[in-house]
């Protein structure tokens, strides 16, 4: 893969010092622009597009969030990595479909790391698109998204969870507690939000308190008119008002029956 172009983004002067250094550093980079503000990134990326964009997310004027959202408008937008003081604005970068999100101070592993993914997302085939032609650098693209990931903080360290991997997700509070197989990592964002962005992908609500993927179902029963469902081995109770929409998606859901069935 040639060397990567990218842009580093903070209003803090010692802060875009010490990440254009790191980037340069990386063996990947080969090319590394540097602006004070988002003003200033919007400017150099109309004289040089680049393949990724690492930006701070609170600044004076245009934030590094909505920073992004004008690149996503870009025909070939870059790929984005926040790189942020702060938690709070995981959700939101989840939302806008970055591709790593880092807090500092940021250590070289961890920009390395993020380096490595913006690699592996431009180096995906792109999907073919008519007649054949020559490919400019900045074309280069990765196909369309697949499943979501959701930034969760693990000690200091961002990690991303793929939707696909959640069996049910838990409300408390204004956080979710997302269940996967061996961890279950709180992220902020209210149930209702995630459950009316998830429903298209197989997720139901079944109670006020729970949301289920419904590949990861294995059981729906019934006592003494109470319902419960099994996902992934723990029982959950379905409330009344959702029991007969569970019922009736999940007979949607089931395998058609093949030849051999009785």
């Amino acid at each position: 893969m040639r060397p990567l172009r990218i842009l580093a983004v903070d209003d803090e002067p010692p802060a875009l010092d010490d990440l254009s250094y790191l980037l340069r550093g990386d063996h990947r980079v080969g090319r590394v622009l540097a602006a004070d503000s988002s003003a200033a990134a919007l400017r150099l990326l109309e004289a040089e597009p680049v393949d990724a964009v690492f930006c701070d997310i609170r600044m004076p004027g245009l934030d590094g969030l909505d920073l992004v959202r004008v690149l996503g408008r870009f025909a070939h937008p870059p790929a984005v990595v926040f790189v942020t003081a702060y938690e709070d604005f995981a959700v939101d970068a989840f939302a806008l479909k970055a591709c790593d999100y880092l807090l500092k101070p940021v250590g070289g592993e961890r920009l390395a790391e993020a380096v490595r993914r913006v690699a592996a997302l431009l180096d995906a085939p792109a999907e073919p698109r008519g007649e054949a032609r020559e490919e400019r650098p900045a074309e280069r693209r990765a196909p369309g998204p697949g499943p979501e990931r959701i930034p969760v903080d693990l000690g200091g360290v961002t990690r991303f969870v793929s939707r696909d991997d959640v069996a049910y997700v838990e409300a408390q509070g204004d956080y979710v507690r997302l269940h996967t197989a061996g961890r279950a990592p709180l992220v902020r964002v209210p149930l209702a939000v995630l459950a009316e962005r998830w429903e298209p992908h197989g997720f139901l609500r079944i109670h006020r308190s729970f949301l289920v993927s419904l590949r990861h179902v294995e059981e729906l029963r019934s006592d003494a008119g109470h319902w419960t469902v099994r996902v992934a081995g723990t029982e959950l109770p379905v409330s009344r008002r959702h029991t007969r929409q569970l019922r009736d998606v999940l007979v949607r859901w089931a395998p058609a029956p093949g030849p051999d069935t009785v």
